[in-house]
């Protein structure tokens, strides 16, 4: 099996104060990264639980989601993959579109999304 743990979590929150007092003061998840990117004027925190990473994005008015990765809630899901190019070939041999392998800039790994039957984004991720 090519599913073998969570790598993180993803969700965006629309207050910086709020969610930060909610998942670290309040759940007292462990706080391991906090990066502001003034390009797209958000936060992500990077926070960690059960071994697993949960990215809190933080951006000012997100939309609502439907199908759109950037809004409010749970961005996408994250499977660790040991290898992604065989990974990747089982998903389409399943008739599971991916979108093209690229490197995550922030854990110079190699990634890959592509979507449930609803449209939530998923990620493989080395």
């Amino acid at each position: 099996m090519y599913l073998n743990k969570i790598h993180h979590v993803a969700i965006i929150s629309s207050d910086y104060q709020a969610a930060k007092d909610f998942y670290v003061s309040k759940l007292g998840l462990p706080l391991i990264r906090e990066v502001y990117r003034p390009d797209r004027e958000d936060y992500i925190l990077t926070l960690l639980v059960g071994g697993v990473e949960v990215e809190l994005f933080v951006m000012k008015n997100p939309p609502l989601r439907v199908t759109n990765p950037e809004a409010r809630g749970l961005r996408h899901l994250a499977f660790h993959v040991e290898d992604i190019e065989p990974a990747v070939a089982w998903l389409n041999s399943l008739g599971i579109e991916t979108e093209p392998v690229r490197l995550d800039p922030f854990t110079n790994r190699r990634m890959t999304f592509f979507r449930d039957p609803d449209g939530l984004p998923l990620e493989l991720h080395e």
